[in-house]
């Protein structure tokens, strides 16, 4: 075989492997899609932003006092929340200021979120109960928690959030039940979690 066949042989080998080189690359790119929920900086950014939208809706709605109000609109008859769906949580933002807080902090911005209120059982176990559920969260999702305290002596709330003669001590189908022999009648947690759609 002479030094010009070598050669040739050579630059074509290189050819060969460069092409099999840049099909890999390729192929990998083709496996790994990047979309809009892909994690990235801008992602991490995204998530941070939404979970102090949500530490602060709660904190504007305790500070307020419509976080108590929407946790203490209770139907004794239907031992339900006032204006909830048949199972018994909104499917949206609730009829009341805490609802128009997260409309306007999640609904118009394309943001899913679920409330759920957990609190303590008479024999001392956590329990919880759904307030708002949208769905299932994906797994960029990111909760804020806000304790809430109630007292005995709290006023069960109205449809309108106005409130009642009837104390939380004496609503027997309240959901939380009474939790100590104190003034402290339970603490409720409310558990905020938001996703992008």
């Amino acid at each position: 075989m002479s030094a010009d066949a070598r050669g040739q042989a050579h630059t074509l080998e290189g050819v060969v492997a460069s092409l099999i080189l840049l099909s890999a690359v390729v192929f990998a790119l083709e496996m790994t899609a990047v979309t809009p929920l892909s994690a990235s900086t801008s992602s991490q950014h995204i998530e941070n932003q939404q979970e102090a939208t949500a530490r602060g809706v709660l904190a504007s709605a305790a500070e307020t006092g419509a976080l108590e109000r929407a946790v203490l609109s209770w139907n004794a008859t239907s031992e339900e929340f006032y204006a909830t769906t048949d199972r018994g949580y909104f499917a949206s933002a609730p009829p009341n200021r805490f609802g128009e807080l997260l409309e306007r902090s999640f609904d118009r911005n394309g943001i899913a979120y679920n409330v759920r209120l957990q609190y303590q059982d008479a024999d001392g176990t956590r329990d919880s109960r759904r307030f708002v559920y949208q769905g299932r969260p994906s797994d960029n999702a990111v909760q804020a928690t806000w304790s809430l305290v109630l007292f005995e002596n709290d006023r069960i709330r109205d449809r309108d959030g106005d409130p009642t003669a009837t104390t939380v001590a004496d609503e027997s189908t309240l959901f939380a039940p009474p939790a100590s022999d104190g003034a402290v009648y339970n603490v409720v947690r409310v558990e905020v979690v938001v996703w992008r759609i």
